[in-house]
């Protein structure tokens, strides 16, 4: 007989237990101390189960049957009760311990396997921690637009809009790698993009005046007043002869160089599109080298070639180029040190001399056309590649000793 609010309020405990039922299994279980409990008496897989639903009042008789049918069309295909509650408070459990933190680190852990550069990983570490302050405890399926948004406006309005836009791209790897591993369904990033301000792109400073170009060339000649500095002229030399990345320079090791045979192996880690690179190197490069392997004779082959002063174990900072260019006069928005490979590619193009493969290659650059197109490329534009960077280091040094330049003399495709 089914019951009713007033009975399921008004029964009395027993000395006993007594149980009632609603219909369809549903049972009122009364303990002789009083407390009154729901529960759902089923059977599967031809075995007697109990169901715990909840205690009455907590309990009212009509969500109790609610419960009760949500039950039944549970086992109507084929599915366990108590089995199907489970798994829910399984998962509930498992998304209260994936929080943003969790994803976050596993993120970083995966750049790690991937080979990316420390200094990469340090720069995702740098921008997450922003956003852990915030959402580092709150289960990642948990997290809404807002709240995401309140982190990313705390740069805008520091004026800070690359910084906006990138932490708002790394906050989104995280959640898609959520997604991939099954603990978020959505990325609340995506419907943001229109959101934040646009940061306005603007080019590295790079000096693209021939005559500009040699009075920072005869600067450097005068910075050398010491020891230390020579050492960093030496590796700005290298940097614009070289047209090679900052990082590139400041890390290089004496293994990486083959001096007879003028070359310079970059390996995969240590180049931003994770590649080999190989720089061909002049013939005044490889003296430049040799010269300042002859004054630093207790050196070994994996040690650096510009270590820190007083620091041999690490790289000079990257402030150290900087440094010695606003030293010597010229200001960040006249050059920066990663901008002579925009010189570098500029003046080589202009002088019309060279293929832009070669150029391209000499810049680290992957050139079209396919795998088998790069491997030939590669292989058959060495010679031109030797012949771009001597040609390179005479015009530096012609624009150093103050003699005018001609570009359009140069004209005339090889």
């Amino acid at each position: 007989m089914a019951l009713t609010n007033i009975a399921v309020t008004q029964i009395r405990a027993g000395e006993k237990v007594r149980t009632l039922s609603d219909g369809g299994g549903l049972q009122l279980r009364v303990a002789p101390g009083g407390t009154k409990t729901w529960r759902l008496a089923y059977r599967f897989d031809d075995k007697q189960r109990v169901l715990p639903i909840g205690r009455f009042p907590e309990i009212t008789l009509a969500e109790a049957r609610s419960m009760r049918d949500e039950a039944r069309k549970l086992l109507a295909h084929g599915i366990d009760p108590q089995a199907h509650r489970e798994e829910i408070a399984r998962q509930a459990e498992a998304a209260k311990a994936a929080t943003f933190t969790v994803i976050a680190e596993e993120l970083l852990e995966k750049l790690r396997r991937e080979g990316k550069a420390e200094t990469t990983i340090s720069k995702r570490r740098w921008l997450l921690a922003k956003a852990m302050k915030v959402l580092g405890g709150r289960p990642i399926a948990d997290i809404t637009p807002p709240e995401i948004l309140k982190v990313l406006r705390k740069e805008e309005v520091a004026g800070l809009y690359e910084t906006a836009t990138r932490l708002r791209e790394s906050i989104g790897q995280v959640f898609r790698l959520a997604i991939a591993t099954g603990r978020a369904t959505s990325d609340p990033t995506r419907d943001m993009r229109g959101a934040l301000v646009t940061p306005q792109v603007t080019n590295r400073a790079a000096i693209l005046d021939h005559k500009r170009l040699g009075d920072l060339l005869r600067e450097m000649d005068d910075f050398e007043t010491t020891r230390a500095r020579s050492e960093v002229v030496a590796a700005l030399r290298l940097l614009i002869a070289t047209a090679t990345r900052p990082g590139e320079v400041r890390g290089a090791t004496w293994s990486e160089f083959d001096l007879d045979a003028g070359l310079w192996t970059l390996p995969a880690a240590r180049t931003k599109q994770r590649r080999m690179h190989r720089v061909v190197l002049a013939p005044a490069v490889v003296a430049l080298l040799r010269d300042l392997r002859e004054r630093s004779p207790r050196v070994g082959p994996n040690d650096l070639v510009f270590p820190a002063n007083g620091r041999p174990g690490r790289p000079m900072s990257e402030n150290t180029f900087v440094q010695a260019l606003r030293s010597m006069g010229f200001g960040a928005d006249e050059v920066t040190a990663h901008g002579f490979r925009a010189t570098f590619s500029t003046l080589a193009n202009e002088s019309g001399k060279w293929s832009a493969d070669a150029i391209e290659l000499a810049l680290g650059h992957a050139i079209g056309g396919g795998d088998v197109r790069r491997a030939y490329g590669r292989h058959s534009l060495e010679d031109e590649r030797r012949e771009v960077s001597v040609w390179w280091w005479d015009r530096l040094e012609t624009l150093r000793r103050g003699a005018a330049v001609v570009m359009l003399a140069d004209r005339g495709r090889r």
